[in-house]
């Protein structure tokens, strides 16, 4: 049973009770992310994430990893372009403890100077890390591309030379501007007493900031770029991104992209996975994926393949891109994608974890919840030719920006520049 309580300083609880649950999920969303970040910012939101597990008034970081082991749970967080999320999943017998953690956590850390100092050699490793991971580093170069001089573009890492600067008081300044009362969704999933949870959940974050000091947004529509970037690094393989215009979260075609993208390579029995894996055997990982966020989208295709294959592997995307813009998808093919879709959101919502994900992205992206009858429904009301008009208008000619990393030639850098630029 789905449940929203707006508290009088602004802070929205959404809950679903399911009773043959044995577990239970609170999520921490605040809706700000790296987009939200002046240049000189760059990395806040990602590096407040990590400190609000560095101790509290009264926990270390020592008694906050014991105690929730001591729970048999799990307490993380993670941060995307556009929120800052802090979860916790325990036992639905452990929930008054687990909220009395989660919530210490995200009120009262200390932020202490040596761990700031201590922290910031962590997000350095991190972004190391990143670099080192061919997969991830080529995906953030094309996020740069595409989203152009966009917020967006900024990698939720930071730049390290922002990372460096970073003070205490740069911290609690941020915080303060950001994490407003009205930008946080509290989301619980899985079994629990009702009355209970809103009385405590009242006692923790009634009395959270100041609801007459609310900051407006200063997001704007991203307008997305075209072209070519190469970076020529000694690698086993060279990565390729593919990228296309896609929709906002709560666009009224997202269905319909979310279909076209399973088609695409949003699946083992995709177009693009059945031609390029199965068929010739030019990649081992090839897929498509969709970023949608509160006011744009892109569809990425990415794959990884031996230097002397790129333009074999880019040749047989943009054909089966093409196709879909010039044919759009049949009946059979339709249905299948269809019927794929609806097993895998059945599936994935199986667990206490995703039910409180999906409330708060409904919270965030719509103001409302919307059922998994709902989402079936909108899945079957797809059509063909909706996907067709989808696919012309995310397909279209001198609209892509590739990106590759790799052990590139300069003669194949020089010839990928003039072909895609």
């Amino acid at each position: 049973m789905y449940r929203k309580l707006i508290l009088d300083n602004g802070i929205r609880l959404v809950t679903e009770r399911i009773p043959t649950l044995k577990s239970v999920t609170i999520g921490i969303w605040v809706d700000t992310g790296s987009r939200d970040e002046s240049p000189g910012q760059a990395g806040y939101s990602h590096f407040v994430e990590h400190m609000f597990f560095k101790g509290t008034a009264t926990r270390s970081a020592t008694d906050i990893s014991r105690e929730i082991d001591g729970l048999g749970g799990e307490i993380n967080a993670f941060t995307t372009r556009e929120t800052t999320t802090f979860y916790v999943k325990v036992l639905d017998q452990h929930l008054p403890q687990a909220l009395d953690l989660l919530s210490d956590l995200f009120l009262h850390s200390r932020l202490g100077k040596k761990e700031i100092e201590k922290e910031k050699q962590v997000i350095r490793e991190e972004i190391r890390m990143v670099q080192d991971d061919p997969e991830d580093l080529v995906q953030d170069l094309h996020t740069k591309l595409i989203m152009g001089r966009h917020p967006l573009s900024r990698p939720i890492l930071g730049r390290q030379s922002a990372i460096d600067q970073i003070n205490r008081q740069d911290l609690l300044r941020y915080i303060d501007l950001h994490y407003r009362p009205e930008r946080i969704v509290i989301a619980v999933a899985g079994n629990f007493d009702q009355p209970k949870l809103e009385a405590a959940i009242v006692r923790a974050f009634g009395k959270y900031g100041c609801p007459s000091r609310a900051v407006p947004f200063k997001r704007w529509p991203p307008e997305l770029c075209s072209g070519v970037t190469i970076t020529q690094k000694p690698l086993e393989q060279v990565h390729l991104c593919v990228g296309l215009p896609g929709v906002a979260a709560g666009h009224k075609d997202r269905y319909a992209v979310y279909a076209l993208n399973s088609v695409l390579g949003g699946s083992v029995s995709s177009r693009l996975f059945q031609e390029i894996r199965e068929k010739r055997g030019l990649s081992y990982s090839i897929y498509s994926f969709l970023s949608g966020y509160s006011d744009g989208g892109t569809i990425t295709i990415y794959a990884g393949t031996q230097a002397r294959e790129v333009e074999r592997v880019l040749d047989l995307v943009c054909r089966e891109i093409r196709k879909l813009a010039r044919q759009g998808v049949d009946p059979i093919e339709l249905r299948r994608t269809k019927d794929q879709m609806k097993g895998g959101l059945m599936l994935s919502l199986e667990s206490s974890h995703s039910r409180m994900n999906k409330l708060a992205k409904d919270e965030l992206i719509a103001g409302a919840h919307t059922t998994l009858e709902d989402m079936i429904q909108e899945i079957d009301a797809v059509t063909d030719q909706q996907i067709f008009r989808v696919a012309r208008d995310s397909f279209i000619p001198n609209g892509m920006a590739l990106t590759a990393l790799g052990p590139l030639s300069s003669r194949q850098v020089h010839a990928l520049s003039a072909r895609y630029a």
